[in-house]
């Protein structure tokens, strides 16, 4: 079985947003959080979603599931304290979806909506080749590296043609990466900012797919803006051929 599990746990401090947390924010009259769940509903190679939601809205967000049709969301449950605890709530989840039969979890950003089809299949193919895939952009510009917010010496600077920045879906065997963020919680460890890091930290191989540029996250106004103009162009190359 091969379950997306999608958290959507966050209030979106930084987008300024006054009524909804960013995931809810409308794009062309759809949620950005619909848009996102659609790639994995459409997909054919998909059986189940799972979503990790922030309590207070759960019930707004059955209501968007039910709207735009969303035949393939299996369970919303409320998400953590903080990315990691959403996630292995969603992770619990999925677990229970998957009734012990051997499975496959794409674990994505809610408000990371300009994936597409190949992207899913080739984190599919990754993990059963490899054991995990990890969507991944090659870094464009130079990366300094310094040891706190608050130095302003440079510490180091990584070759950027070794660098790359980590995106999702991050995907692996459903078993191994519960049994990973239950060991981490066992350690009273609840601070990795995602699931690379934490299977990093549990000496775990992980293997890279090559992800489209623009698959960025929706954190704040400027990253909406962009969203808006990039649905825009691909509306543009429909209605005028511009793709040829």
């Amino acid at each position: 079985m091969n379950i997306a599990v999608v958290f959507a746990g966050g209030v979106g401090t930084r987008m300024n947003s006054k009524a909804l947390p960013k995931q809810f924010l409308s794009m062309h009259g759809k949620p950005i959080i619909i848009y996102t769940i659609e790639h994995f509903e459409q997909h054919k190679d998909i059986d189940a979603i799972v979503i990790a939601c922030v309590g207070e809205w759960i019930e707004y967000l059955n209501g968007l599931i039910e709207k735009y049709n969303i035949k393939k969301v299996k369970k919303v449950v409320e998400g953590g304290k903080n990315g990691q605890l959403s996630i292995y709530n969603g992770l619990c989840a999925a677990e229970e979806v998957a009734n012990g039969e051997k499975s496959i979890v794409l674990i994505h950003d809610g408000v990371r909506p300009l994936i597409n089809e190949m992207l899913i299949s080739n984190n599919l193919e990754s993990v059963k080749k490899n054991g995990s895939a990890i969507t991944s952009v090659p870094v464009k510009e130079t990366v300094l590296m310094v040891k706190n917010d608050d130095d302003r010496r440079i510490d180091n600077i990584p070759n950027r043609y070794n660098t790359r920045l980590a995106r999702a879906p991050q995907s692996f065997w459903l078993d191994e990466i519960i049994e990973a963020h239950r060991k981490v919680l066992s350690e009273d460890k609840t601070d990795f900012i995602d699931s690379c890091s934490l299977m990093q930290y549990m000496g775990k191989k992980m293997y890279l797919v090559d992800g489209p540029l623009e698959n960025i996250k929706i954190t704040t106004p400027d990253d909406f803006y962009t969203m808006r103009a990039l649905l825009d162009a691909k509306e543009n190359e429909q209605i005028y051929g511009l793709e040829n």
